[in-house]
C-alpha cells in the first residue's frame, strides 16, 4: 500500500527514520507522502523526499500553524521540487480555540489565492485539506477558490455520513486514518461506506492515531496503514487485494505518483 499522509519529520519518527521506513516496507508499504505543516517543514520535507526514492512531499501551512512565520518564497521553492506532489495540508480546525478562527481563515485564503496564481503559471498540484469540525465553513471557501473540486482530498476524515455526503457532493475525495477503526467512532465507519471506489484513499497521519489492533502503540507508524486498509476492505465488503489495488491506483492518479508504486 501507499501511505498517502504521514509526518516523517515529526518526533518519534524522524530520529529513527531509516528503521521506520524499513519496517513499513517489510509490512507491505511501498510509498510514503510526508506532509508539510509549516514553510520550514515544506523545505525539510523536500530534502527528505530527495534522499529516499519511495518518499514524496507536499508544501503548505496547517491551520494550527497559522500564527507561525510564513516564508512564501520557501513554500514556492519547496513546491517546485520534482518530488513535491501536492499543496497542503491546509484548511480549518474548530477543535482548538487557538489560533483564532479569523487567523486560520486569513491564512487559508492567502494560500488558496497564491495556489491559484501558481496554477496559472503552470505549477499545478492537488490540495490536501485539513478539516476538523469545519465542513460547513470550509466548503464555501473551497468553492470560491476557483480550484477544481476533484483536486481536493479531505484527509483524516473524522465526521459522519452527512458531512461525507456534503464533501462528495462538492466533488472532493476523502481519505481515512486509523480513526475509522475505532469502536468509539461508528459515524466515521458509516461515512467510509459511502465513498465511491474512485474517490477513497488510506493513510496513517503518523505519528498520530494508531489504528486497531495497535491503537495503544505510540507513535503511530507508516507501516500501520495496512491495518486501516484491512479494516476498510472488510467494512466495504471488498477483498483486501482488490481494495489495495484500488486505493493505490487512486493515490497514483490523485498525486501523480509513478506507475509501479503500490500495486
Amino acid at each position: 500500500m501507499i501511505d498517502t499522509h504521514c509526518h516523517l519529520l515529526y518526533d518519534g519518527i524522524h530520529e529513527r527514520l531509516d528503521r521506520v521506513l524499513a519496517e513499513a516496507r517489510a509490512a507491505g508499504v511501498h510509498g510514503f507522502i510526508t506532509i508539510a505543516t509549516t514553510t520550514e517543514d515544506a523545505v525539510r520535507g523536500a530534502a527528505l523526499a530527495e534522499a529516499h526514492p519511495d518518499v514524496w512531499c507536499t508544501a503548505g501551512i496547517h491551520p494550527l500553524h497559522a500564527a507561525d512565520p510564513i516564508d512564501w518564497q520557501d513554500l514556492e521553492r519547496a513546491a517546485r521540487h520534482t518530488k513535491c506532489v501536492a499543496w497542503g495540508e491546509l484548511g480549518l480546525d474548530n477543535h482548538y480555540k487557538e489560533p483564532a478562527p479569523a487567523l486560520q481563515l486569513e491564512v487559508l485564503e492567502a494560500q488558496l489565492e497564491r495556489i491559484r496564481g501558481w496554477h496559472a503559471e503552470g505549477l499545478v498540484k492537488p490540495v490536501v485539506i485539513h478539516c476538523r469540525r469545519a465542513v460547513p465553513q470550509l466548503l464555501p471557501v473551497l468553492r470560491g477558490s476557483g480550484l477544481p473540486a476533484d483536486r481536493f482530498v479531505f484527509h483524516c476524515f473524522t465526521e459522519g455520513p452527512d458531512e461525507a455526503r456534503a464533501v462528495l457532493d462538492f466533488g472532493a475525495w476523502i481519505s481515512f486514518t486509523g480513526v475509522v477503526t475505532f469502536r468509539s467512532a461508528p459515524e466515521v465507519a458509516a461515512a467510509a461506506k459511502l465513498v465511491p471506489d474512485d474517490r477513497i484513499m488510506c493513510e496513517t497521519d503518523a505519528p498520530f492515531l494508531s489504528p486497531e489492533p495497535v491503537r495503544s502503540a505510540r507513535p503511530c507508524l507508516p507501516g500501520y496503514v495496512m491495518h486501516t486498509g484491512l479494516f476498510l476492505a472488510a467494512l466495504r465488503g471488498t477483498p483486501f487485494d482488490a481494495f489495495e489495488r484500488t486505493v493505490d491506483a487512486n493515490a497514483r492518479r490523485f498525486f501523480g505518483l509513478p506507475e509501479g508504486i503500490g500495486r
